[in-house]
């Protein structure tokens, strides 16, 4: 879906449509969408859904292969990772939201059981002799009627991915940049990683989508990460360097169609060109609304989701426009300041870098401010730079606070009146320069709605 969303911003020139007619001929299709089953129950006006679907099979994968994916033979009967992709009918933006894989969930015909089950239950359904396409077919069917009457929405189209296809196509666009808070290793996935920004491709990429041992929410944060991962790609497909390079989108185009299965009815081009205006800021990440966690009667785990009413309502307004902002009725007015030879200063050293508070301390006697003391604070281990100040003092406060942008004002019961303090962190660069930006924090429960534009480091 990224690389024919960059197809479609080429224009006219008829490269684009070249290279959907391309995808669309060589394709794996399946006949995925049930005849019945698949009612759409809540409003969602001429939006368009598809089921993203990443399946565990290795079984066009060769016995070398297996061994670079980390894994074994495996003809595939799992569905851990299902993404929904809603469109609305303008192309203006996209939601995903995924479902994690052990979501407690009504399966026509099987009653409660585990979300990822459904996949399972729909192939042994295809009837003995069936072919490899018609089995594939019946486990698409059933999820998607599972999923259908969860939603409240017509599934309208369906693409499913293995791990040897997700292994080729992230190998031949190159990489994806992610940014992780904390070196990652895990022996079951394979994944080892550093902290921090880097590109990852083949079987590393593989693994970082795979990993949920040793992560502080298990699957939830393997989602993050899958989520993270879509997102990097799309912001690669839409960059200068795909777009202007032909033979990378030709390469792009042919490896993505060896890699789907997709319905028999999906134009991939026509979806792309309804998407042709979405941005990565307007394309959200989701997970579905959920209760807690909880065990079934055999005593699984399982997770249990918000119920009918609350899960319907979610997904009705993924359509609905946002709020705009309010906007201002008054021009808010500039904050009191005093001259520098007015701010009488202490400087705290927090930071844990020997003799700051005496350069920082000089630097501010150069700027005309009259410093009072430099000594160490209570701490060495202040990682944000604070300007405290006694009530009654902000003037002088927001004087010091130029000096330091991006430093937190705080109101201080124990500061003398007349003198304001300045306690240095790890993120201070010195007088007059810009704070260290400090890294996003780990994504935790609640937290799980991004964009595409996001670039915030994670689990």
């Amino acid at each position: 879906m990224a690389g024919l969303l960059s197809l479609v911003l080429l224009g006219t020139s008829g490269w684009g449509w070249h290279l959907g007619r391309v995808a669309d001929a060589s394709v794996n299709r399946t006949n995925a969408i049930p005849t019945s089953g698949n009612e759409q129950t809540v409003d969602s006006g001429e939006a368009m859904n598809l089921l993203l679907v990443g399946s565990d099979s290795r079984a066009s994968a060769s016995e070398e292969e297996l061994a670079q994916l980390n894994t074994e033979a495996n003809a595939g009967t799992n569905t851990d990772t299902m993404i929904l992709v809603h469109v609305p009918a303008d192309g203006s933006a996209a939601s995903f939201v995924s479902f994690p894989r052990d979501s407690y969930v009504e399966i026509p015909g099987y009653g409660w059981d585990k979300l990822n089950a459904a996949y399972a239950y729909g192939r042994q359904e295809a009837p003995d002799g069936a072919s490899d396409a018609a089995v594939q077919a019946a486990g698409a069917q059933l999820l998607i009627q599972t999923l259908s009457s969860l939603t409240g929405l017509r599934i309208d189209h369906y693409a499913e991915v293995d791990l040897l296809g997700f292994f080729k196509l992230s190998s031949v666009v190159g990489g994806v940049e992610v940014n992780l808070c904390e070196a990652a290793k895990d022996s079951f996935s394979g994944v080892d990683l550093p902290a921090g920004v880097q590109t990852i491709s083949g079987e590393q990429a593989l693994s970082f989508v795979r990993q949920r041992h040793g992560l502080p929410r298990g699957d939830f944060d393997r989602i993050i990460r899958q989520q993270t991962f879509i997102a990097g790609m799309i912001r690669k497909m839409l960059s200068d360097n795909v777009l202007l390079d032909l033979g990378k989108q030709r390469e792009l185009v042919q490896a993505a169609a060896e890699a789907l299965t997709v319905d028999q009815s999906l134009d991939l081009f026509s979806l792309a060109s309804q998407m042709q205006s979405v941005t990565p800021g307007s394309i959200e990440f989701q997970t579905v609304p959920y209760v807690g966690d909880s065990t079934d009667d055999a005593g699984r785990y399982i997770l249990e989701l918000e119920d009918e009413d609350a899960l319907h309502a979610f997904f009705a307004e993924l359509d609905a426009e946002p709020e705009a902002p309010a906007e201002e009725t008054t021009t808010p007015e500039a904050p009191a300041t005093a001259a520098p030879s007015d701010v009488s200063v202490e400087v705290y050293n927090g930071s844990g870098t020997s003799g700051l508070a005496g350069s920082a301390g000089t630097a501010l006697t150069g700027a005309g401010f009259d410093v009072t003391l430099t000594a160490n604070a209570d701490s060495s281990d202040y990682t944000v730079t604070e300007v405290r100040y006694a009530a009654g003092d902000e003037a002088l406060a927001n004087t010091l606070l130029a000096q330091v942008p991006g430093a937190t004002l705080t109101a201080a019961d124990d500061a003398t009146s007349g003198t304001v303090q300045l306690v240095l962190g790890s993120d201070f660069n010195g007088v007059g320069q810009a704070l260290t930006v400090q890294p996003a924090a780990p994504t935790t429960e609640g937290a799980d709605q991004r964009t595409a534009a996001d670039t915030g480091c994670i689990n």
